[in-house]
């Protein structure tokens, strides 16, 4: 299976247990988490949708049919196609508030830590030549790079920032390891200079093509982090 193929699987379906897919996960390093992520993000939209229903809603729909029936048929008609558009909405909008919400870099990037703490202890020492083929495929990104590493590069991996597609990669920082996400730039997307929990602190900034989010221990970790980006990444 081409990457082409993985990723639109992986996107449609990500549960799947398709043998010829399954197989494909294990084929390059990184892919595994990629679909962990898609994985996540389904079942916290699973989660969304479920809504318990109210006890009296019978009672409550039975007596607005009673109602209804007092009117005549233009205000019957009208009420009921206003009626089937707000059901549709409310279901849409139930739907694709994940998706189309607006995005605040710094939980998500946070959120993308911790789910994927695995990233932290892995040493694939990617070059930047690669990182750049994983940029040229990123619709908004065809034309970014980086010039020269930027320091040693530990991890990289897609990653799904709310339906945009990032690049989630772990680097050297100035004593710590540091881990960068590459975002495309996007309308939803809300930027924060600063951001922090109780084990993370992290840093934002955009570039011309790219929102950049830096996360680790140290601030001192993040300043050098993004110096190496600043003089690296066009």
């Amino acid at each position: 299976m081409d990457e082409l193929q993985f990723r639109r699987q992986a996107y449609g379906e990500p549960q799947s247990q398709d043998p010829e897919f399954l197989a494909a996960i294990d084929e390059v390093a990184g892919r595994d988490a990629f679909v962990n992520d898609l994985k996540f993000l389904d079942e916290k939209l699973e989660k969304a949708m479920k809504v318990d229903v109210p006890e009296d809603l019978s009672e409550k729909l039975i007596l607005r049919q009673q109602l209804v029936h007092h009117h005549n048929h233009r205000k019957k008609t009208g009420f009921m196609l206003a009626m089937a558009a707000s059901i549709a909405f409310v279901a849409g909008i139930s739907f694709s508030l994940l998706r189309l919400g607006p995005v605040h870099l710094g939980e998500h990037a946070l959120a993308h830590i911790y789910h994927e703490d695995e990233a932290l202890t892995i040493d694939q020492n990617v070059s930047y030549q690669d990182l750049n083929v994983q940029l040229a495929s990123l619709g908004g990104l065809e034309n970014a790079k980086f010039t020269k590493q930027p320091g040693k590069v530990f991890y990289t991996t897609y990653c799904d920032f709310q339906g945009v597609e990032s690049i989630h990669l772990v680097m050297e920082g100035k004593d710590e390891k540091v881990t960068l996400f590459v975002v495309p730039l996007d309308k939803r997307m809300i930027l924060d200079d600063a951001f922090a929990d109780e084990n993370f602190q992290g840093m934002g900034f955009a570039t011309d093509k790219a929102y950049m989010l830096l996360v680790g221990e140290k601030k001192a970790d993040l300043e050098y982090a993004k110096q190496e980006i600043e003089n690296t990444f066009i």
